[in-house]
């Protein structure tokens, strides 16, 4: 994944500089280098995935300028090759090493013609100013904050900062800073012109533009792995990379050892598409084991996130103590385009629109953190096709009243783009139960057993009441408050809240976000 930081000024404590930036070193286990820029500091840990020799290794340097970019920028040999026309030189195969040439030609402007999952911080030697950007869902983490003394700070994750600032804040998705100002260059959630094809068409551009998504994210000079839960999202991924690889894919799959309910799904699924297909089995013991360490690496309180944390943290720590593998690709950001269980329930197609734009906007503070955090923290890149931005922008696009679900089925629009022999009817049908229930249902109840015993009702009661921003509801959400404010004391903000269906909508009003609880859950999970 690689890990950044940026100090944009003089350093008030480079001790603490020195240990913020060493607790992602997990991110980027390969190789490490800090340099000054201007007055301050660019600092890089790396995850050698795109032109893996030592000439790749960042911070990258152009007359004086300097950059540190997490990112893949896909497409990026046509951006050279036009910046190689106009007379720049390059010493390696990695796609970042054209930021810099990027910047000095077009500005900020450059920003928003890059195809990519990206957090970057720049150092323009020219002006003595440094730049930061992040890509429009915010697949890739940057956090900022300000020193003692109002200098800003950049960093990948929130516990490189600490120490180092006050209040810690996510930097917003699909924004650079500049001039002391975060400027929107790209709000992908908002759409100005709906698009009112018919549902054939609709369906070939969704196949077309999700098979095209996977295809540019195969490309790696490391290798690509595949999480596969047995849901429709993570199976479609497969599905797509297994008929474009000319060798079997290697697929991963995750549940407890009592009763996970997704395995025997995801098997089917890797069968049909003839992956190299891996199981890794867990317990009740592995996963209260793991808990405190998962909320530490999360930097999150959010029950969801946590709870959908715990078998993606497992499974992909198994997959870097026995695997040569080095990218996942997943199947986040589907919900959020094509509606959860709970939008079943949006009272108007207006409506729907308004929750998927505003469950993007959010996407980095919940499910994109989630991946990013358990596939980083085990050394590994996540790859995001459902995060596509021509597919998002496309999706988001289409006339909501064709994806609210009056088909009787979900997803309607995805699993018919996807009719014929991609995936068995059986797996591009079923209704799926949520990743955490899908590990097991037993994973959600020891989790919650074991926040029940921790609190009596009076000592629950007493304890919530410290918070005021996004007050702890349950002995659950209590429990994970108590852990996250042992790593990340007072920073409770980086989070909006927490994340539940939408409490307004009749139906929606229930006091856990599982879709366990809601009356439509029926045969998820089966």
């Amino acid at each position: 994944m690689c890990s950044i930081i940026g100090y944009c000024g003089p350093v008030a404590d480079m001790a603490a500089f020195q240990a913020g930036f060493q607790r992602t070193v997990s991110r980027g286990p390969d190789d490490s280098r800090v340099v000054r820029a201007g007055e301050g500091l660019l600092g890089f840990h790396r995850l050698a995935i795109m032109g893996l020799t030592p000439e790749g290794m960042q911070p990258f340097a152009l007359e004086g300028s300097f950059a540190v970019c997490n990112g893949e920028i896909y497409g990026f040999e046509k951006l050279k090759g036009e910046l190689m026309a106009k007379g720049y030189t390059f010493r390696s195969g990695s796609d970042c090493e054209i930021l810099l040439p990027m910047y000095r030609e077009y500005g900020a402007g450059m920003f928003a013609m890059l195809d990519a999952e990206f957090a970057c911080i720049l150092y323009d030697g020219q002006t003595g100013e440094f730049i930061a950007a992040r890509d429009p869902i915010g697949i890739r983490p940057l956090y900022y904050g300000y020193d003692s003394r109002g200098t800003i700070i950049f960093a990948s994750e929130p516990k490189n900062l600490l120490g180092l600032t006050g209040k810690i804040m996510p930097f917003p998705p699909g924004h650079y800073y500049k001039d002391g100002k975060f400027v929107c260059y790209h709000d992908i959630a908002k759409t100005t012109r709906f698009c009112y094809d018919e549902l054939e068409i609709l369906c070939r551009n969704i196949r077309e533009k999700l098979t095209a998504a996977v295809e540019k994210r195969l490309v790696a000079d490391a290798r690509v792995g595949f999480l596969l839960s047995g849901g429709l999202d993570s199976s479609l991924v497969c599905a797509i990379a297994a008929k474009r690889s000319k060798t079997p894919i290697q697929t991963f799959a995750i549940g407890m050892d009592t009763d996970a309910i997704d395995l025997k799904y995801a098997r089917q699924a890797a069968d049909y598409i003839g992956s190299d297909h891996r199981e890794i089995i867990i317990t009740k013991e592995d996963v209260l084991s793991s808990l405190e360490t998962v909320v530490e690496l999360l930097g999150t309180y959010d029950i969801t996130t946590i709870r959908a944390s715990m078998g993606m943290y497992l499974v992909c720590k198994a997959i870097h103590e026995q695997t040569d593998v080095r990218v996942l690709l997943t199947g986040e950001i589907s919900d959020e385009l094509f509606g959860y269980k709970y939008t079943d329930f949006a009272p108007s197609a207006a409506a729907f629109q308004e929750e998927a734009a505003k469950r993007v906007r959010e996407l980095h503070m919940y499910d994109v953190l989630r991946a990013d955090r358990c596939i980083s923290v085990n050394s590994l890149e996540a790859r995001v096709p459902f995060g596509d931005l021509d597919f998002v922008e496309y999706v988001m696009a289409i006339d909501p009243e064709k994806k609210l679900n009056v088909y009787g089925k979900g997803k309607y629009l995805l699993r018919k783009a996807f009719q014929g022999d991609w995936l068995p009817e059986s797996i591009l049908w079923r209704e799926k139960a949520a990743f955490s229930d899908a590990v097991g249902h037993s994973l959600v109840d020891d989790l919650k057993e074991y926040a029940e015993a921790q609190y009596t009702d009076e000592k629950f009661e007493t304890r919530r009441q410290r918070y005021s921003h996004a007050r702890p509801f349950t002995k659950e959400s209590l429990l994970y408050r108590e852990l996250f404010e042992k790593y990340y004391p007072g920073q409770s903000q980086m989070i909006a809240d927490f994340w539940m269906p939408n409490r307004s909508w009749e139906g929606c009003d229930v006091s856990d976000p599982s879709a366990r609880v809601l009356a439509n859950y029926g045969d998820s999970g089966v």
